[in-house]
């Protein structure tokens, strides 16, 4: 991508950083998404000429304030549910999007039914289309937690990743977005380049790198509706 950046921007750049969990049928549930409008939404993207960002390369954004274009997006999706794999990483290779997966490495590591399978996260990784990141060893609040307890979801977490994925893996998310200073502190010390809370709006610079805002996409969305969340956060 290194051939894609532009010249340093003079203002600080602000950007969505999307927030999706499960890829399904939402039965009520507003942390579920359907495929169809999953589909629909990325081919938005496609049509509307985003540039969808890797984890790197947000970082590169975040911290050189230089762009690859002049409309950019990053796609997360929390968790690691197995239907990200059945249901958007589809998507994601007919219109050719990037996205990063955030993932609970205990559930990962012991096989939970409804996540993700290595041979998944493999497939997903090779596509270089999906970037990973941790969403911690077990989910926990981490505002709940001791400063070393932190550090060590944390640090445990990205060890395993890097190990088991072959990558520096430099982004957290936290879960359910629960942080304090604490948590700034122990994700930096751990190795991890940026973070995302739950916090709404545009993502910037402005307070540092861990603690970036996203903007939560939920289901029953118009396309009218999608793009304001994309253009008016």
């Amino acid at each position: 991508f290194l051939l894609h950046f532009r010249v340093k921007e003079a203002k600080r750049v602000s950007f969505p950083i999307l927030m999706y969990h499960s890829i399904s049928e939402s039965n009520g549930n507003t942390l579920r998404v359907p495929a169809n409008e999953f589909d629909q939404e990325m081919k938005w993207l496609k049509d509307h000429h985003y540039y969808t960002l890797s984890d790197k390369e947000a970082y590169r954004v975040l911290s050189k304030n230089e762009v690859p274009a002049k409309k950019i997006v990053w796609i997360t999706l929390d968790d690691g549910y197995r239907d990200n794999y059945t249901n958007a990483f589809p998507a994601l290779k007919k219109y050719h999007l990037k996205a990063t997966i955030n993932l609970i490495t205990d559930q990962i590591k012991n096989g939970q039914a409804n996540k993700l399978t290595m041979d998944q996260i493999k497939e997903m990784q090779a596509s270089g289309l999906v970037s990973f990141g941790s969403h911690t060893v077990s989910h926990s609040d981490l505002a709940a937690l001791s400063p070393s307890a932190q550090y060590d979801e944390l640090k445990q977490s990205r060890t395993w990743l890097n190990k088991n994925l072959h990558q520096n893996t430099i982004y957290a998310c936290y879960p359910a977005g629960k942080h304090n200073a604490d948590t700034l502190a122990a994700t930096k010390r751990a190795g991890y380049k940026l973070a995302t809370t739950t916090i709404p709006g545009l993502a910037n610079n402005e307070g540092g790198l861990y603690g970036l805002s996203r903007v939560r996409v939920e289901p029953n969305l118009s396309l009218s509706g999608f793009q304001s969340l994309l253009e008016n956060n």
